[in-house]
């Protein structure tokens, strides 16, 4: 099943870029209109976070959520055949802000959301810093499906650590020049290792894992925007959080940082981020602890 899945994605990666997002249109007109994906998930989430905006203005960001949300997955296949002029010219950054630690022999810890296109970054980022990067990913129940976006993941020489087992797999790399992203703005598996900030007019659960990952290994904080250009075209932004967290900050101020960081890029651009995940599904009680 792996090979038919794997012929078929990449055949459909040699289209041109303008034809696959033809299909994108397509897909994203039965997806938003037709199916409906999500969409009631989609439309809560944006109440929660926006509820100073008419039903007008949310709805117009769920329908450009959608279509970058599709144009993410055509996007994707066409990692499969790609070349890397490709991604140098559709893909930029300041990669100067990361790069620089790797001759001051400081690993980095790079933390950002699910922002579009965060696969074309994973991608990019292996070609423009001298770090080993170790990319952290949530399996695909699919065992087919999971090891063509293994494949999808690492063909620019990224490691991927399993996000089930990301303790076990980062040890071998802890003592070398790592550049360790993680996307860290999904609901926490365990609740009651949670902190509790303020995220979008709502208490929310935060994993503190990263920050503590960070101060352990004093690696040097920094945080990821990425924004685009126009179809086809990305820009991340790298933005230094904490040089040296192990001496200058604890786990719950830099979690408060992110948590800051990751609202205020969403705001800017609302309809980049992966609005169709359930990011308020725990309520607060009481007794639940606050990081602020």
């Amino acid at each position: 099943m792996y090979y038919i899945i794997y012929a078929f994605l990449y055949l459909c990666s040699l289209l041109p870029l303008p034809v696959l997002y033809l299909l994108s249109d397509f897909f994203y007109a039965i997806v938003y209109y037709g199916i409906g994906y999500r969409k009631k998930v989609v439309m809560d989430n944006l109440a929660i976070a926006f509820p100073e905006k008419t039903i007008g203005e949310r709805t117009r960001i769920a329908r450009d959520f959608y279509h970058k949300f599709i144009d993410s997955f055509v996007e994707t296949v066409k990692l499969l055949s790609a070349s890397d002029a490709f991604f140098e010219k559709r893909f930029t950054g300041n990669w100067e802000v990361v790069d620089r630690y790797y001759d001051q022999g400081r690993s980095v810890q790079l933390i950002l959301g699910h922002t579009f296109n965060w696969e074309w970054g994973n991608v990019q980022i292996v070609r423009k810093i001298r770090h080993t990067f170790l990319g952290v990913y949530m399996p695909i129940s699919s065992k087919p499906l999971n090891r063509v976006f293994k494949k999808l993941r690492s063909r620019s020489g990224a490691v991927l650590l399993s996000a089930h087992h990301m303790t076990r797999e980062f040890l071998p790399y802890r003592r070398t020049l790592y550049c360790l992203g993680l996307v860290a703005d999904q609901s926490p598996g365990h609740l009651k290792k949670a902190r509790w900030f303020h995220f979008f007019n709502r208490r929310t659960a935060f994993t503190v894992g990263p920050a503590k990952g960070a101060i352990t290994n004093d690696a040097v904080v920094v945080f990821a925007a990425i924004e685009r250009r126009r179809r086809g075209y990305y820009e991340v932004t790298f933005t230094v959080a904490e040089e040296h967290p192990k001496n200058d900050t604890d786990e719950h101020r830099l979690t408060q940082k992110f948590v800051h960081f990751l609202e205020t890029t969403i705001r800017k651009n609302p309809d980049m981020w992966l609005w169709t995940h359930r990011r308020w599904k725990h309520e607060w009680k009481e007794g639940d602890v606050m990081g602020e």
